[in-house]
């Protein structure tokens, strides 16, 4: 399992390959070909995980761009044919390895992912949206990723990316990114371009971090507030123990054995926070398209609503609001789109494995109650004016 350095970089763990070993015998090398393209799509576990089945029954992301932020998304890959808007490189003068990054192509894939012919490739939660990406980070591995963070527009280049996507239509944003610029304590330029995607109507979310067994740092992009913090559980849903605990956890989602795209034609299985935020903002995608009208607020909120094994007192620094679910989500969307005058006097109940939130009561009596103050005060005012007449001279 490689973990990553320090820095702002790709939260992913690649662990092994799928449809045997390489022919080299090395980890990380990606397997390529028809079987693994049906090995893929066999081992997505994820998807019902997340209900995302029963989900697409109602959405499928439609009409969506999810930016991407992150390494570069390889648009050559058979599962993302027709998916990837070409964004631009804001790494700086320190340019990379390679013009598409693997990491960026997997998180791709695990959003919008429309797989390629019968039964092969990756499928993502949200099969019908489209991705942007927009390069603002270097490979674990490339030997330039350490000057890209020393120069000033590499430092700046999250808080840049979050910018561009938004101005260029993005309703969601994806960041499966840590440590950013650089530090661990985040920066006024990027907090900054959080809030001005918020206040554009973008959804934004994050990767938790993959040190929980260690360091557990607190992560940024994923602690600005506003931001829906994503960790990862594994197929017994457990949260492992790379994952981060923190106060501003949102929820979790499946982050260990999860199979992605990588470069123009192979597939990698990883563990890592990376996927799980990936797969969250695929929910993102599928609630905007339903509902496009939500704010953002509201579309975190059906999202943290709707989730599975919610924890006793309703939040936890591991699990966050619960697990999330994608069918629950767009069941929750859809309560919070109603205009407010349906939902008075909603008998409240258990929803998604928790309590709902309590509702607000009738206000018939209080209606019956003025309208019945009125009358007896007209009354009076008629009987006092009688009353004045007849003892008039």
């Amino acid at each position: 399992m490689i973990r990553a350095a320090a820095g702002l970089l790709p939260v992913c763990l690649v662990t092994l390959l799928i449809a045997g070993p390489p022919a080299s015998g090395m980890r990380g090398v990606v397997a390529r070909g028809g079987a693994a393209a049906v090995a893929a799509r066999q081992q997505q576990w994820q998807l019902g995980a997340l209900r995302v089945p029963e989900a697409w029954k109602v959405s499928r992301g439609e009409g969506v761009l999810v930016a991407v932020l992150d390494t570069g998304v390889d648009g050559r890959h058979p599962d993302l044919a027709g998916a990837v808007v070409e964004g631009p490189d804001l790494t700086g003068p320190v340019r990379g390895q390679a013009r598409t990054g693997h990491h960026g192509t997997a998180m791709a894939s695990l959003i919008a992912g429309r797989g390629h012919g019968d039964g092969r490739g990756v499928v993502g939660v949200a099969p019908a949206a489209r991705v942007l990406s927009v390069r603002v980070t270097l490979e674990n591995d490339d030997p330039l990723r350490g000057k890209q963070r020393a120069t000033a527009s590499g430092r700046d280049a999250l808080a840049q990316g979050i910018r561009y996507a938004v101005d260029r239509g993005a309703q969601v944003v994806s960041m499966s990114l840590g440590g950013g610029s650089g530090s661990w304590e985040g920066s006024a330029a990027e907090e900054e371009a959080v809030q001005y995607a918020i206040s554009r109507g973008a959804v934004l979310v994050a990767s938790s971090g993959n040190d929980g067994d260690d360091a557990n740092r607190k992560n940024f992009p994923a602690a600005y507030p506003g931001v829906i913090a994503v960790g990862a559980v594994d197929k017994r849903m457990r949260v492992p123990r790379f994952s981060n605990r923190q106060d501003y956890l949102s929820v979790v989602a499946p982050g260990t054995g999860i199979v992605s795209a990588d470069g123009p034609d192979g597939y990698v299985v990883g563990d890592g926070t990376s996927s799980a935020a990936a797969m969250v903002a695929g929910i993102a995608a599928l609630v905007r398209a339903e509902y496009p009208g939500l704010a953002p607020y509201h579309v975190r909120m059906a999202i943290e609503r709707g989730t599975r094994k919610r924890p006793a007192d309703g939040h936890s620094r591991a699990y966050g609001h619960g697990v999330a679910d994608a069918a629950l989500a767009l069941r929750e969307a859809g309560r919070l789109a109603r205009p407010a005058a349906s939902r008075i006097g909603q008998v409240g109940g258990y929803f998604g494995g928790g309590p709902l939130p309590s509702q607000p009561g009738s206000r018939l009596p209080v209606v019956v109650a003025m309208i019945g103050l009125t009358v007896a005060m007209s009354a009076r005012v008629v009987v006092l004016h009688l009353r004045r007449r007849r003892h008039s001279p």
